[in-house]
């Protein structure tokens, strides 16, 4: 393969410091395949994103985001809508983007090996400007709403981890959470609706296999948008388990729209993406088309 000097970012409290146990078999891996590797950890986000734009701009074959999907949206920012792949290592919680793009989950080894196979896909991603001037590439679903609601809660929990954190935070934010007016424009046309949530998926799932946009393609050039209309608590649990099957979609209640751009309002929300806080709304979501060098195991 051509990419010979790769730039790795590790995230070492990825998955309850599985990203500290696991980067250094990674980086072995990639080194006895022949690869140069050259580990970037940063002390903090911002610190990990400058070294990643570093590292891109002074010419890294590839850069590798080892650890959960944050970590990923990290290294998005620096390689979209350039000739430098994408690498991913799962090693967070979730690992939603790397369950889109099938990359070994379970095994390190195996998902090193992708990379060192060198073979690649090109993928969209969503992009999102936001009303406080963030501006911010995402791979998988960007919500507004009650999930973003839960996110704000998960986020300022520290127990338990994982999907049951995120599970706990979502029943105790529906004890207080009522329905947004939002006010969308969906290519133009403009749709007024009283809803608990809205997520736009360029890849599938969130949340650790929560299938919300179970039909978005990382490669139609479109993204996926799913409405969850304004509905009773009871009935909302009811059928909070079909999200993970993605067969929620076929409740009444729930709408689906594909798009190339959108604009998102709604009183006193806030935006988040690949599970990160992103900023307020309202919000520009635009599809970039093939923005995106990603390392993808063989068909």
């Amino acid at each position: 393969m051509s990419q010979r000097n790769i730039a790795m970012l590790v995230n070492p409290s990825s998955g309850r410091g599985r990203g500290a146990r696991s980067a250094p078999i990674a980086a072995r891996r990639l080194r006895e395949r022949g690869l140069r590797v050259t580990e970037i950890v940063g002390g903090s986000a911002e610190e990990s994103a400058s070294l990643a734009r570093v590292a891109v701009r002074e010419g890294a074959d590839a850069l590798v985001a080892c650890g959960g999907d944050g970590t990923l949206n990290l290294a998005l920012q620096a390689v979209a809508e350039t000739d430098t792949p994408l690498g991913i290592l799962p090693m967070g919680t979730g690992d939603d983007n790397a369950r889109t793009l099938e990359i070994p989950m379970k095994d390190i080894t195996a998902a090193a090996d992708v990379i060192a196979d060198g073979k690649t896909r090109l993928v969209d991603c969503g992009h999102v400007a936001t009303a406080d001037e963030q501006s911010r590439y995402f791979l998988g679903i960007l919500s507004v709403g009650f999930d973003s609601e839960v996110n704000e809660r998960a986020n300022d929990m520290t127990w338990p981890h994982g999907q049951a954190r995120y599970l706990i935070a979502t029943l105790a934010e529906l004890r207080v959470f009522q329905p947004v007016p939002f006010d969308l424009t969906i290519d133009g046309a403009e749709l007024k609706q009283e809803a608990m949530l809205v997520a736009i998926g360029n890849g599938i799932s969130y949340g650790g296999g929560m299938k919300v946009c179970p039909d978005a393609n990382v490669a139609d050039g479109l993204l996926d948008m799913t409405v969850l209309a304004a509905v009773g608590k009871g009935q909302f649990v009811r059928a909070f388990p079909s999200v993970f099957k993605g067969t929620h979609t076929k409740h009444e209640y729930v709408t689906q729209h594909r798009f190339t751009k959108a604009v998102i309002n709604a009183p006193n929300q806030i935006v988040y993406a690949d599970g990160e806080r992103i900023g307020t709304v309202p919000a520009t979501v635009t599809v970039r088309p093939g923005a995106v060098n990603v390392f993808a195991p063989t068909s």
